[in-house]
């Protein structure tokens, strides 16, 4: 029984990461990070720390995703954009995804045969007790340094956001290409005259409203 639940799981959280690189929108991948999460909360059930499911789920699967999904919100990412593939990311990635499942072999293999491996269930790791000993003495430092970076992160996306172009003091901005109706341009035509006239260029749109134009004929329209 435990056997089949770990199949489900692993292939749930399997599933789930490559759907993380797989989706084009930006959101869809967070919310498939989420399965990823969730998945290994509940292999961390089956290795009886509770406490470590309890905090994958609130921490990343809550707190963490989250900020993520904030961030893609503010930054009003929709899609990637379509940028030219370079001809080494597969085998790049290839090689990496051969390296990863040689090492997490040899690290089965290895607890498997050392002579240090403890017998039965008499490890802590996991335990409410033995988390927070490690994450405030030994790990204190890089706990911190997470907290930081998680702040950097939030400053970082609230400038992007607000990154905006602005214009010069007393710029005017000409539109290319719009219809305009004869009474807006002559005061004098009846306002029952909807005679349109149609600009395509800023020279015209400038021509017709009467204003200098600053247009550089070296530029496209």
């Amino acid at each position: 029984m435990l056997a089949l639940l770990f199949i489900l799981f692993a292939g749930i959280a399997i599933g789930s990461a490559i759907a993380v690189v797989a989706q084009r929108n930006p959101l869809y991948s967070a919310i498939s990070l989420i399965g990823v999460f969730i998945s290994l909360a509940c292999l961390y059930v089956m290795l009886a720390a509770p406490f470590l499911a309890a905090v994958q789920v609130i921490v990343y699967a809550g707190a963490i995703m989250v900020l993520v999904v904030f961030v893609i919100m503010l930054l009003n990412v929709e899609q990637e954009e379509r940028r030219t593939r370079l001809s080494f990311l597969v085998p790049a990635a290839v090689g990496l995804a051969a390296l990863l499942i040689a090492e997490v072999t040899f690290i089965l293999y290895w607890v498997q045969v050392s002579p240090v491996t403890p017998a039965g269930n008499v490890s802590d790791t996991g335990l409410t007790a033995s988390i927070g000993t490690g994450l405030f003495t030994t790990y204190l430092l890089p706990f911190e340094i997470t907290s930081i970076l998680l702040l950097m992160a939030i400053v970082g996306a609230m400038t992007l956001a607000r990154r905006t172009a602005e214009l010069p003091p007393g710029a005017r901005v000409v539109p290319g290409a719009q219809v305009l109706a004869l009474n807006i341009i002559d005061p004098t035509v009846p306002l029952d005259d909807t005679t349109a006239i149609e600009a395509h260029t800023t020279v015209e749109v400038a021509k017709i409203l009467g204003i200098p134009d600053d247009h550089d004929p070296a530029r496209r329209d």
